[in-house]
């Protein structure tokens, strides 16, 4: 418990959703580590003037309070190194240093993840896209990642909760809050069920909710290894979402819909400027995530796959791998393709079993 409070400590000082999160964990190892350093007169360059004078009026006791607070209501406090840490978020930059959590953690390593987002007000039609691919993805063993909100967020999770499986939302507020409060019994039906409920604010969090929501928009991102749109409007935070989800290299789906409709026209341009790909079936994502439907979703052969299932930038980025583990800059320079590209294809060969994943980015072609 008392390694806790340093990452609580850290968490403070830096701040949610830090640019600079990852930067200090490779730099000094751990929090406890920070700590030493920090009172010890160093002065990190990543380090802003508020985090700086957090770091002088707090010390690690002082948060001790919040233990028992979770402690009340059941939430597990997990950190990167604690085991059932999602493993899946230990490479973003701007990682959570803490995670607050309701239901069981151990569905949050170890499974197949897809993020399924959306408008709030969604139409019928983007209700029944969402609830249909949802139903059938869950039917697969998938667990879907969602934001318990109002609208398609919630068709995600309850499509989850109707097949008996696990499902997993990240909330904008603190822990013991659920917004909207309708919500509630979802998510008590997703917790009894196995699924989690994860925040990176404690219990009573009183704080600003000024851009809490899209802070937890990443981690959304992060935790799937294919980003789902089903309906969206230009003007929408789903869209928030999905800039996370290019930023962390994850491939992105959007369910296409009428050009009459608003609600739509966000889906539509993510079509159209080739930022994501048609969503049509849960078939479509498993076809990404290099599964074939009603196949064993644990299982992926590197021999399956053929090079006309992926796209023409993940081919040609596997046109320049060989035996020997290739590093992002030079994957770039060979395939004279931007990092933002590259990231993305990364993802995609390695769920398909053409590219086997190495130390520091790397890539080996698997065959």
């Amino acid at each position: 418990m008392e390694n806790i409070l340093y990452w609580l400590w850290m968490t403070d000082v830096l701040g949610i959703a830090s640019p600079s999160a990852g930067l200090a964990l490779r730099r000094y190892g751990d929090a406890r580590s920070f700590y030493t350093q920090i009172r010890a007169g160093l002065r990190p360059d990543f380090l802003t003037r508020g985090a700086l004078t957090r770091a002088r009026g707090l010390e690690p006791a002082d948060l001790s309070d919040r233990l028992a607070d979770c402690e009340a209501i059941g939430a597990a406090i997990l950190t990167p190194e604690d085991p059932d840490y999602p493993r899946r978020l230990l490479d973003l930059p701007d990682l959570p240093l803490v995670l607050y959590v309701t239901g069981r953690t151990d569905c949050l390593n170890g499974r197949r993840y897809v993020s399924m987002v959306g408008t709030r007000r969604p139409t019928p039609y983007g209700r029944r896209a969402c609830g249909e691919i949802s139903r059938a993805l869950a039917e697969q063993g998938v667990v879907l990642i969602s934001g318990l909100a109002d609208g398609l967020d919630g068709e995600a999770h309850k499509a989850a909760v109707d097949c008996g499986m696990e499902t997993i939302a990240f909330l904008g507020t603190g822990i013991d809050k659920t917004y909207p409060a309708a919500n509630a019994p979802l998510r008590g039906k997703m917790e009894q069920q196995g699924g989690a409920v994860v925040s990176e604010y404690p219990p009573g969090f009183s704080g600003k909710m000024q851009g809490t929501f899209l802070a937890r928009n990443r981690l959304i991102a992060g935790m799937g290894e294919v980003l789902c749109v089903c309906e969206a409007s230009l003007r929408s935070g789903t869209l928030n979402t999905v800039g996370h989800a290019e930023r962390y290299g994850r491939p992105v789906m959007a369910v296409p819909g009428s050009i009459f409709s608003h609600t739509s026209a966000g889906t539509n341009a993510l079509l159209a400027e080739g930022r994501g790909r048609i969503l049509r079936s849960a078939e479509d994502v498993c076809r990404v995530l290099g599964l074939a439907p009603e196949a064993d979703l644990w299982q992926n052969d590197p021999g399956d796959h053929t090079d006309s299932d992926l796209s023409p930038t993940a081919r040609k980025v596997l046109e320049v791998l060989g035996p020997d583990p290739m590093y992002l800059e030079d994957i770039c320079r060979a395939a004279q393709l931007p990092a933002a590209q590259v990231l993305a294809a990364y993802t995609e060969l390695e769920l398909a079993g053409a590219a086997l994943p190495g130390p520091g980015r790397s890539l080996t072609a698997a065959r």
